[in-house]
């Protein structure tokens, strides 16, 4: 199988569950009876996936970065949170150049801090907080089932949406609240 369709079979089995999951809200309900309400458009879901797999693929081809740094790309109605850690600066802004450079990134958040990659404990615990974070989200009546992106790094916990200044101020004290979360930072988009 050629590099183009093993691409082409990785798009495909990212966003299929994407496209799965909008069939079933369509048809009202999941199997738990569950509704879940993503307010971007399929096109935009499929542009976001299409951004963090780019950027992940154009880091990966600079060696030195994708050995020395530990990175994370989330793309959220093309606006893109790049976190993690970069032993030099110049590493750092490399990253971002890159991720600034491809097609549709209309916006990057540089949350990369200077420090050697974190240990994989301090990603457990990050992939924890997040955990808990949903689930709190989901459990709200009024947030259940909106897609809120929850990316939490090195304990500090970023929010990206399109939703309501009501929906994000619920959604920003749930994640306050949550035990272990040192910081909230709003990366939402606002639709009132």
């Amino acid at each position: 199988m050629t590099l183009h369709k093993k691409s082409r079979w990785l798009i495909l089995l990212l966003i299929l569950p994407h496209l799965l999951g909008c069939a079933i809200t369509a048809a009202g309900s999941t199997a738990a009876g569950a509704v879940t309400l993503d307010r971007r458009t399929a096109g935009t879901i499929i542009e976001d996936q299409s951004i963090e797999l780019k950027a992940y693929r154009a880091i990966q081809t600079k060696k030195e970065l994708d050995e020395q740094t530990h990175i994370n790309i989330t793309s959220y109605d093309t606006a893109v949170l790049v976190t993690g850690e970069s032993p030099l600066d110049e590493m750092r802004e490399k990253i971002i150049s890159i991720v600034s450079n491809i097609e549709k990134v209309t916006h990057v958040y540089n949350e990369i801090t200077i420090a050697a990659p974190s240990s994989m404990v301090s990603r457990s615990s990050d992939t924890y907080i997040t955990a808990k974070v949903k689930a709190k989200i989901f459990a709200n009546k009024i947030l259940s089932g909106l897609v809120i992106k929850i990316v939490t790094e090195k304990g500090i916990v970023y929010l990206m949406g399109l939703i309501t200044r009501e929906e994000a101020e619920i959604a920003t004290n749930i994640a306050r609240e949550t035990g272990g979360v040192q910081k909230v930072v709003k990366l939402f988009k606002y639709i009132d």
